[in-house]
């Protein structure tokens, strides 16, 4: 920022002090191990000051259930040496200024929201901090190293002033360069635990969702759409439709027929009234059995290189033994509490949209395209999210445009809502994967040959136009946690390669994205591998991890603090399984029973290496909360294709764990100095692995296929 938009965009807080703050993109890269040449970089968060002592933290990326509106005001209240209930917290709405610091686009995902900003977000606080005390030095005459800073003040020799009071002056000065940052030692909050700032709001019914938004007006709108992946509206019939009190309007946008009237109630009366004939489609071919057996006979073959070390075919010739596994992967719904939703209000030259968004910018861009308005007259608010697990940053941004065509097709005011069965039959889903395994052992029962081969869909070449055309024709995100494996490390020959394949129906990054599949399928193959050899699962994993202190980290953790060595009670067995994720480390040891063939999991201990945890309140929440969405995904989760529609309607079909099955957690937090992980998704990977292998150690039996209900297992061995 130079000095003019520095006092100008100050100006907009009534005179106060806004901060706004960036790091170069070298030292930027740097930090993150990941320095690239080239790599653009803006501001994308700020710090407001007000005359009236405010302090509001406008956050760069979403609440969704994960608590960044706690731990990202941790950072600037420990260095701006204010307390936590002092400072207002605001989402930022649709602005390149809010970009990520790594993608390059204003995006809220991959876990990565607190390492991203740490270093942002106190120097944010230490830069006003700084300033103020410098404002006061000048007012007062007091030097200033004689000037102290505590809880929203400046005391200056006999006198003392608030933050408020100083703004102003504080506003008009020059920014210093390389302020330093408090010390570890002398940290309030920083790795305290904090009790979230948005639990009232939550909990008292103060909380504003999207769902939430009425106003003088307002309409509502669902879309019917077309029951088969592809499908188009031939002709329709909306006279009956009409005919329903409080019906306004039929109207045809590009992906169905929505019905706008007064109340949600009689938008789907009108659904239901209305007659449609859809235009036939070779897409009613589609099938899960199908698909399944075209994807077993590609698995069989190799994809693309994504690994190789010697020669696999080789490898597996010289083995004493071999060792083969064929694993399925069905398409899950992401389900988020709050259905999709997106309220619209247009006027004759601008928009104004709120709906819980991932991609804010994406979202401003696809409105900004169907009503020929440049970005900037399309303004998003962003409440608070219901949960997103990813299906809130859709690339193309299909609710919100469908809200915006509804609102141009009517002229009015319009909310948008999709049902839990429009949400759960509408496409975006995790993909359907298989994965087809052999390993070649050696008299010891160690791998000395490893062949693996991977088929699914690619999440992003459907995410090209927000995060760019893929470099290479290898999907990162269908072979991470395979890609890099340290159990694949020490293998003198192995092939990992991927079949990228093309299917009408829509797949998106889920909570976990590529290692809701590979951890499961790396580690029920470890388990198995140790049962072989004789060897305990979790000293066998313990070899593979001599030269990857973090992984073993945790695993000693959980072993230790989940008496992995101590006998059961009679009819309980236990699972571990330990997969690395988005920069963190995590160990599950799950604890089950069967019985009538049903599966019960009664404890999962779980530890974790995520770096310095900011906020461990916070990190064990969302640890307990992973397991949780890991437990329904191993059980229950399946999205299943027939002539090219799919099967399950609500939660009576599409399962998740009730209250009354979710196990006793215990997390434990590594104590780490470690370049800094995520922890919003990082144990939902181990999770089912470490359920399966424990339904193993009670029965003998391997689950290749997810999930975990569709089997009988056996009460015995």
């Amino acid at each position: 920022m130079n000095r003019r938009n520095f006092i100008q965009s100050g100006a907009l807080f009534a005179g106060g002090l806004l901060i706004s703050f960036k790091i170069p993109t070298a030292k930027k890269m740097a930090a993150l191990g990941e320095a690239k040449a080239g790599v653009p970089f803006s501001p994308n968060a700020f710090l407001n000051i007000g005359t009236d002592n405010s302090i509001t933290v406008v956050l760069s990326h979403v609440e969704m259930g994960q608590g960044i509106w706690t731990t990202l005001p941790m950072l600037i209240a420990e260095e701006l040496d204010v307390s936590l209930d002092q400072i207002t917290v605001k989402h930022g709405g649709a602005d390149k200024i809010f970009d990520h610091t790594l993608y390059g686009v204003q995006i809220t995902g991959g876990s990565s929201t607190t390492w991203s900003e740490f270093d942002r977000y106190r120097n944010a606080g230490a830069t006003a901090r700084t300033l103020l005390t410098q404002a006061a030095s000048k007012r007062s005459g007091i030097p200033i190293q004689d000037c102290k800073t505590e809880n929203g003040t400046v005391t200056a020799g006999e006198r003392k002033f608030t933050y408020g009071e100083l703004a102003a002056d504080a506003a008009l000065l020059p920014v210093p360069e390389n302020i330093p940052l408090r010390n570890k030692a002398d940290w309030k909050y920083i790795g305290k635990s904090i009790k979230r700032l948005d639990a009232k709001v939550k909990t008292n019914g103060e909380a504003i969702f999207g769902m939430d938004i009425q106003f003088p007006g307002l309409l509502t709108a669902i879309v019917v759409h077309p029951p088969v992946f592809g499908g188009k509206v031939k002709s329709f019939n909306d006279s009956n439709s009409k005919a329903v009190s409080g019906v306004r309007q039929v109207v045809k946008i590009p992906t169905g027929i929505a019905i706008i009237a007064d109340h949600y109630y009689a938008a789907q009366q009108g659904k239901k009234a209305l007659q449609v004939i859809w235009e036939s489609s070779s897409n009613a071919g589609l099938s899960t059995i199908k698909q399944t057996a075209a994807y077993k006979k590609l698995a069989a073959t190799n994809g693309q290189t994504v690994q190789e070390k010697g020669d696999a075919g080789a490898g597996l010739l010289k083995s004493v033994k071999t060792l083969k596994a064929e694993y399925v992967f069905p398409y899950l719904a992401h389900a988020p509490m709050e259905p999709l939703n997106c309220t619209v209000k247009l006027e004759k030259d601008s928009c104004e949209i709120w709906t819980g968004t991932q991609i804010p910018t994406t979202d401003q861009a696809a409105a900004a395209k169907i009503l020929g308005l440049a970005p900037e007259k399309i303004k998003i608010n962003v409440p608070f999210l219901g949960g997103g697990f990813g299906r809130r940053a859709t690339p193309t941004s299909d609710f919100v445009s469908e809200a915006v065509h509804i609102a141009k097709a009517c002229g009015k005011p319009v909310k948008l809502v999709w049902s839990r069965e429009d949400d759960i039959r509408g496409g975006f889903y995790r993909p359907f994967v298989v994965h087809n395994v052999t390993t070649g052992l050696d008299q010891n029962g160690m791998p000395t040959a490893w062949k693996h081969n991977i088929v699914g869909q690619s999440i992003m070449k459907g995410a090209a136009n927000v995060l760019g055309e893929l470099k290479t024709p290898i999907d990162d995100t269908s072979v991470e946690g395979v890609k890099g494996s340290p159990y694949l490390t020490s293998i003198p020959d192995h092939f990992v390669g991927l079949h990228t394949t093309k299917e009408l129906i829509p797949v998106l990054w889920f909570r976990s994205v590529g290692y809701t599949h590979t951890a499961y399928v790396m580690e029920t193959m470890m388990d198995e591998l140790a049962h072989n050899a004789g060897s305990d699962p979790v000293e066998y994993r313990r070899g593979f991890f001599k030269e990857h202190p973090r992984h073993l980290a945790a695993l000693d953790l959980v072993a230790e603090k989940g008496n992995w060595k101590e006998a059961l009670p009679a009819g309980r067995f236990k699972g571990v399984a330990v997969a690395e994720s988005f920069g963190s480390y995590v160990a599950s040891i799950a604890e089950v029973s069967i019985s009538n063939g049903q599966v019960k999991v009664h404890k999962i201990d779980c530890a974790i290496d995520c770096g310095l945890a900011v906020n461990p309140e916070g990190v064990k929440a969302q640890v307990e909360s992973g397991i949780i969405f890991g437990l329904t995904m191993a059980l229950y989760g399946e999205i299943s294709i027939k002539d090219g529609k799919v099967q399950q309607n609500n939660f009576y079909d599409y399962k998740i764990g009730r209250i009354h099955e979710s196990p006793e957690i215990n997390v434990y937090i590594v104590d780490s100095d470690d370049k800094m992980g995520g922890v919003g998704e990082c144990s939902v990977p181990p999770t089912a692995p470490a359920i399966a292998n424990a339904i193993f150690a009670a029965t003998g039996k391997r689950v290749y296929n997810l999930p975990l209900m569709n089997h009988q297992l056996l009460a015995k061995k």
